[in-house]
């Protein structure tokens, strides 16, 4: 059987793997041993991260409508209240969108919610 020489792949394998690890500070962009764990923790947290963001996003919209609907007197969770009472169906994303980008339409809306009520 005639012998398998793996030099090729293993540097290839490694420079990869620093190619992953630009910018880290220290020996982690440079050293194997160190660069191998801060790759996999790094993709880890990006993994959790992108899930968490999702989170903030909606937190953010939140934030953002309370302060669009207190113009009208009306806190952020009665007029959430009101929307499912109403069954309007719209997410806490285009809403927002509305109050910052049409606040004529938006102020319709309230309106229309707060005279329902």
């Amino acid at each position: 059987m005639a012998r398998v020489k793996r030099g090729v792949m293993h540097l290839k394998r490694r420079t990869n793997l620093l190619k992953k690890t630009k910018g880290y500070r220290w020996g982690r962009k440079s050293k194997i041993k160190l660069a191998k764990p801060a790759v996999r923790k790094a993709g880890a947290y990006a993994f959790a991260h992108r899930r968490d963001k999702k989170g903030v996003q909606r937190r953010l919209w939140q934030v953002q409508l309370n302060a669009a609907v207190r113009e009208y007197g009306i806190s952020y969770s009665r007029f959430i209240d009101l929307l499912k009472k109403s069954k309007i169906d719209l997410d806490r994303k285009v809403l927002s969108q509305l109050a910052q980008k049409y606040p004529e339409v938006f102020k319709k809306l309230v309106e229309s919610l707060t005279e329902s009520k």
